[in-house]
C-alpha cells in the first residue's frame, strides 16, 4: 500500500520531538531543507524483518538503520525475553562486523537490554557471525545479536536475532517478537545501561569456537598432503581475519597466503567494489597473489564470515572461479563420501538444502540413501531443520548463495568450518593424484551436469519496492506458458502454498511456510525461480538446466548446450 504525504509528515513530526536526540532532529531537519527525495524514502515505511533479520542504509528514520529503530526492536526484544523466561534472568551475547558504527550500534543494544535487566555478553571487538551463533549455545544465552549487513554495500547495516539453540529466528517467535516490537513507542526504549550486566567476552570464546572448528572441519587430509597444498586466503576487509587463518594454522595449513591490502577490518571496503565473494572481482586481488605463488586453492569470505567465494585449479591447470551451487556440491559430496566410508550410515543421516539451489543436491542424497529435507531461503530454515528432527543427523548442507554449514555445532551458515573444509579436499584430492575441479566433472558425469545461474535486478528506493511486487504480480496472474519454447509443466506458489500441475490440472499443497516465490519447471526439466530479495532491493531469476554427461570429453560441448538454454531463458523472460 502507498502512503501518503501526510503519513510521511506525521511520522516526521514525530522524529522532531523531545524523545529524540538533537542529533537526530538536526539531521531530520537538513533533509528538509534539501527538499530531497531522501526524506521520503527514509520514513516511507518501517525496516521489516527479512530472511536475515533487519537490514538497511544507516541514517534517520524509520526505514533506517540507527540507534531508535534498534532500540526499538531491542526493546520489543527484551520483553519478549523477560516474559518467556520469567523464571530465570534471561542472557544474551552481541557480536559485531566491521561496518561502520557496528561497535556504537552494538554498545546501544547492550545499553537496552541491561536496562531490562537482562544479563549481556558483549564480545570486545569483532567477531564472525558463525562464532556469534557458537557463542549462544556454548554460554547458555537465550538470545544471540549480531550487527551486520553482510554483503550489503558500505552505507548498510543490520541486526540478525539469534534464538537459544543458535539458530536464527524462527515461526512462531518471530511472529511474536515482531508484534510485540510493533506494539512500542519510541518514547518505551530504555536506553540507560545497568553497567553491572554488560560482561565484555573474547579470547575464551575465541579458543574453544576455534577448536571445534578445526575438529568439525578436519577430515580425512594428511599432514603431508597438508604441506603440499598452497592457499590464498582474503578477508575482503571483514571479520573473518580474527578466525580463518588460526583455525587453518591449527588444522596443520602452513602455505597460507593473506591478501595484505584486504586484510585490515574496513568498512568502506576500500578495495572492492563490493565485497561480496559471490563477484568475481571481489577475488580478483587474491587470484592474482594466487597466480604469483602458484596457489592451488583462493578463498574469500564476506565481510561477517558466513559466506565463502572459491577457485580452483582447472583441468587446464589455470584458476577458475566456483559459484555456490558447485562448491556446495562437492562439499557435500565429499562428507557423504567420508561418512560412508568412515563411519557407516545408520539410516538417520540428512542433508538440506533451499528450494532455488541446485537440484543436484536431492541426487546425491538419493544416489547415498539419505534424507535430503528442501527450505526456503535462508539458512534459519537448515538450522530449524536440526531443531525439528532431533532424533536425525546432519551431515551439512547449503544454498546457492555461497553459504555452507558443516554438522551442526555452528546453526547458521559458516566461512570458518567451511574454509577449512574446501582445503581439505583440495588436499586430500590432489594427494589421490585428482582435485577439487576434477571431483566436481566426475560428480556431473556420475549424477548429471547441472548448471544454474542467477539475474539479480535492482530496484531502489519506494519506486523500486513497488515495481519488485508488480512483477511477482503479473508473473502470478499471467504465468509463463512455455518457456525458450518449451512447455511448462509445474508452478509452484510458495505464497499460495499450492503447486499446479499444467498436465493433469490436478493441483498439491506445499508443506513448507509461505513465502513469496514462484517457481516454473519446464518438460525437460529446467526451472526458473523468482524471489524478492529479503535483504537487498532486489528481485532475482534462478535458473536451473540440465543434460547428462556420457564422457568428460564432451564436457565443453555439454557446457556450451546448457549455456545456450540458460542465455534463451534469460532472452525469453527479458532479463537481458
Amino acid at each position: 500500500m502507498q502512503i501518503t504525504d501526510s503519513e510521511i509528515s506525521k511520522k516526521v513530526q514525530e522524529w522532531l520531538t523531545p524523545v529524540f536526540d538533537a542529533q537526530t532532529q538536526e539531521e531530520i531537519k537538513q533533509l528538509q531543507t534539501k527538499g530531497s527525495d531522501e526524506l521520503t524514502e527514509s520514513f516511507y515505511k518501517d525496516l521489516e524483518f527479512g530472511t536475515g533479520g533487519m537490514r538497511g542504509v544507516m541514517g534517520v528514520g524509520t526505514n533506517r538503520i540507527n540507534k531508535y529503530t534498534l532500540g526499538k526492536s531491542t526493546q520489543g526484544l527484551s520483553n519478549y525475553l523477560n516474559q518467556q523466561f520469567a523464571s530465570q534472568q534471561p542472557k544474551v551475547v552481541i557480536a559485531y562486523d566491521c561496518r561502520n558504527n557496528s561497535d556504537t550500534l552494538a554498545q546501544t543494544v547492550a545499553d537496552v537490554f541491561s536496562a531490562n535487566g537482562i544479563k549481556v555478553y558483549l564480545f570486545s571487538k569483532l567477531r564472525p557471525t558463525p562464532e556469534l551463533s557458537f557463542a549462544v549455545k556454548e554460554l547458555g544465552c537465550q538470545c544471540g545479536i549480531v550487527l551486520t549487513a553482510s554483503h550489503n554495500p558500505p552505507e548498510y547495516n543490520g541486526y540478525k536475532v539469534y534464538w537459544q539453540d543458535g539458530g536464527q529466528l524462527v515461526p512462531p517467535q518471530d511472529h511474536e517478537i515482531i508484534a510485540e516490537i510493533n506494539s512500542l513507542q519510541y518514547a518505551d526504549i530504555k536506553f540507560e545501561a545497568d553497567t553491572n550486566l554488560i560482561e565484555k567476552i573474547d579470547a575464551a570464546i575465541d579458543t574453544v569456537f576455534i577448536e571445534q572448528s578445526v575438529k568439525n572441519g578436519s577430515f580425512a587430509a594428511s599432514q603431508e598432503a597438508k604441506d603440499d597444498i598452497t592457499i590464498v586466503f582474503t578477508s575482503l576487509h571483514g571479520t573473518s581475519i580474527t578466525a580463518v587463518p588460526e583455525t587453518l594454522k591449527q588444522a596443520g595449513y602452513k602455505n597460507v597466503h593473506i591478501v595484505k591490502e584486504q586484510e585490515e577490518p574496513n568498512g568502506n571496503f576500500p578495495t572492492v567494489k563490493s565485497p561480496n565473494p559471490e563477484e568475481p572481482e571481489a577475488l580478483e586481488m587474491a587470484m592474482q597473489l594466487a597466480n604469483k605463488v602458484n596457489a592451488d586453492i583462493v578463498i574469500g569470505t564476506d565481510p561477517d564470515c558466513d559466506r565463502l567465494g572459491i577457485a580452483v585449479r582447472n583441468a587446464n591447470g589455470e584458476l577458475q572461479l566456483l559459484n555456490g551451487n558447485q562448491t556446495m556440491i562437492v562439499m557435500t559430496w565429499f562428507l557423504l563420501d567420508h561418512y560412508k566410508n568412515n563411519k557407516g550410515f545408520k539410516g538417520n543421516e540428512f542433508i538440506a538444502s533451499t528450494i532455488v539451489s541446485t537440484p543436484m543436491m536431492k541426487t546425491l542424497a538419493d544416489a547415498y540413501g539419505v534424507s535430503y529435507y528442501e527450505v526456503l531461503t535462508g539458512f534459519k530454515w537448515i538450522a530449524k531443520l536440526i531443531k525439528d528432527f532431533p532424533e536425525q543427523h546432519f551431515i551439512g548442507g547449503g544454498e546457492e548463495s555461497f553459504g555452507y554449514m558443516v554438522g551442526d555445532f555452528v546453526r547458521d551458515k559458516d566461512a570458518v568450518t567451511s574454509t577449512l573444509l574446501a582445503c581439505e579436499i583440495v588436499a586430500f584430492t590432489k594427494a589421490k593424484g585428482s582435485s577439487f575441479y576434477n571431483t566436481l566433472l566426475s560428480l556431473y558425469k556420475e549424477y548429471g551436469f547441472y548448471k544454474e545461474s542467477l539475474v539479480s535486478l535492482v530496484k531502489k528506493g519506494m519506486d523500486g519496492a513497488a515495481e519488485i511486487k508488480q512483477t511477482m504480480i503479473d508473473l502470478r496472474n499471467n504465468p509463463p506458458t512455455h518457456i525458450n519454447d518449451e512447455k511448462v509443466v509445474l508452478i509452484e506458489d510458495y505464497q499460495t502454498s499450492i503447486a499446479k500441475n499444467i498436465q493433469d490440472h490436478t493441483e498439491s499443497t506445499i508443506d513448507i511456510p509461505k513465502s513469496n516465490v514462484l517457481i516454473f519447471y519446464t518438460e525437460s526439466g529446467s526451472k526458473v525461480a523468482a524471489r524478492p530479495s529479503g535483504t537487498e532491493p532486489k528481485i532475482k531469476f534462478y535458473m536451473s538446466v540440465q543434460e547428462n554427461l556420457d564422457d568428460l570429453s564432451d564436457f565443453n560441448t555439454v557446457e556450451q548446450k546448457l549455456d545456450s538454454k540458460i542465455n534463451a531463458i534469460k532472452k525469453d523472460l527479458q532479463l537481458t
